[in-house]
Parts: structure tokens; sequence; C-alpha cells
């Protein structure tokens, strides 16, 4: 009988020598011996060590888990279809359709990361963080990142702890908190009835249910929405107050949410989001 699992280097070697640097926001410098992702690119988009890459390429490491697998598959920028491939010779099931979709199509990353010098995030329909730009993290702080899991907006907003690292603070939206509040319970309403077999976002539920006053009010008030646009104030430690209009894009077929941060050209804050871009290369580049 075949092996399946022999085949899991072989598929992540020939996937990442398919991407180009490019399409995933990294210069394609003229040093490169070959065509693809180097493997320390591919760790560092998957969050995972250059060590752990090597060892599955080389088949000395055969059985990620789904959440290894599920980033993998978002880094190498894999069709559905190649993510579920990828799942099953890691001896693993593919997601299901009636869990929450968390895989971003390739087209949607290459327009991700096109938009580099734009602060922004994706988020999936129960509004666990996915991925995010450098400049977001410039603006925000960087995502701080619980020991299960994702970190999820929903939980930070009504349990803690905050969602990034603190850099940056958001003290004003034209909404009003208590409108944003009942805005993100009314989404996640509609995402519980929509997706009713998908564990985690029962699970989400019950744990803001159980440890909330204020989110068990606004889900016992019945009330089911979306979450809109609107201008923010945030108060970054680098540039201070900086005014920017937050707006929501949903990706059609996968109920994921694009939230970016963007200012008039020639404004204040949009020089106010030059000078952090620039400040984020410079920690990238010394970093490296």
């Amino acid at each position: 009988m075949r092996d399946l699992h022999g085949d899991l280097g072989t598929l992540l070697h020939a996937w990442r020598d398919r991407l180009s640097p490019l399409d995933v926001g990294f210069p394609n410098d003229h040093a490169r011996r070959t065509a693809g992702l180097r493997r320390e690119e591919l760790a560092s988009l998957a969050g995972l060590s250059v060590d752990y890459i090597v060892r599955l390429e080389q088949g000395r490491a055969r059985r990620p888990s789904s959440q290894v697998a599920a980033s993998l598959a978002r880094a190498l920028q894999l069709t559905d279809e190649e993510r579920d491939h990828l799942f099953v010779v890691a001896g693993l099931l593919p997601p299901s359709l009636g869990e929450v979709p968390d895989h971003i199509p390739p087209g949607v990353q290459r327009l991700i990361a096109r938009l580099g010098e734009v602060p922004l995030a994706v988020f999936t329909a129960s509004w666990d963080l996915v991925t995010w730009s450098p400049l977001w993290a410039a603006l925000l702080g960087e995502p701080v990142q619980p020991r299960n899991g994702r970190p999820n907006l929903m939980r930070s907003l009504f349990i803690g702890p905050a969602l990034n690292d603190g850099r940056g603070t958001v003290v004003y939206q034209s909404g009003g908190i208590e409108a944003f509040e009942a805005s993100l319970v009314g989404d996640l309403r509609r995402v519980h009835g929509r997706y009713p077999a998908d564990r985690g976002v029962k699970a989400l539920v019950e744990e803001l249910l159980a440890s909330s006053e204020r989110f068990r009010r606004l889900w016992e008030s019945g009330a089911v929405g979306e979450h809109r646009s609107e201008r923010k104030m945030i108060r970054n430690d680098v540039v201070g107050d900086i005014e920017l209009d937050c707006d929501s894009f949903s990706v059609a077929g996968s109920d994921l949410k694009i939230i970016a941060y963007t200012a008039p050209t020639g404004s204040e804050a949009a020089e106010k989001l030059d000078f952090l871009r620039v400040a984020a290369v410079t920690a990238m580049a010394a970093g490296s």
C-alpha cells in the first residue's frame, strides 16, 4: 500500500518553490539562487521554526497538527483543494463545511501582500485574528498570542486580555463603544446561527455568556447585526493621536473579514502612518 505521508515533504517543497516572494510581500532580490520562497521565509509566514520546516520537507516530521497544517496552507497560498490534500497526506481530516472558515484564498492573500502599506488584518467570521500587516502591528501593537488558539476580538473586548500589546489604543470611535459592542455581538449571533456545528463558535459564546455581564445583556437582547465601518482615534506610543477611517470588507464564500485603517493623502494622519511605516520596515530589517 502506498505511503501517503511520504508525499508531504515533496509537496511542501514544490509549493514553496512555485510561490513568488512578491506575492507574500517579500522583495524578489537578485541574490536568490532559485525561484520561490526560502525556508526561513515560509517559517516566518507560518509562525514555525526553520528547523521544523526542514524536518517536514525531509520527512523527519510527518504529523503536523491541524493548526500547523492550516498555517502552512495559508502561508503557501494553497487553494481549498490543495489545502484539503495537505491535510489528507498529513493524516488529518480536512476542515468541514460546517466549521467557520479560516483559510485565506490565494487571490485575497496576494491582495493583502500588495496592500502592505496599509494597517490591515484578517479575521474569521467569529473574530479570530488570522493574519496582519507589519503596519497594523506598528499602529496597534503586536497581537497577544494566547496559550491556545488565536487572538480573538470578542474575547479581548469582553473578557481580556487585550488583542494587542498596548502600543496603540482606540480612544474614540464615531459610533460609540456601546454601538460597537452591540454590532459585534449581533454579528456573532448571525455567525452562531450560520455555523451551528462549529464547536469553537459554541465554546466562545458559552465562555462569553459565563464571563461577561455586558455580553450576556447584549446577547439576550436578540439583536442580529453586522459590524460596519467607522472613524477611530488611536493613541499610539510613537506618533500620538491619529484619526483614521476603519473599514470592514467581507470575503465572499469564506466569511473572512478584512479590517483596514486609512487616511486621506496629504493629511497629518497620513504623515503619521508614513512615519510608522518607516519605523516598521526599519524594525523588520534590524531583526532579520
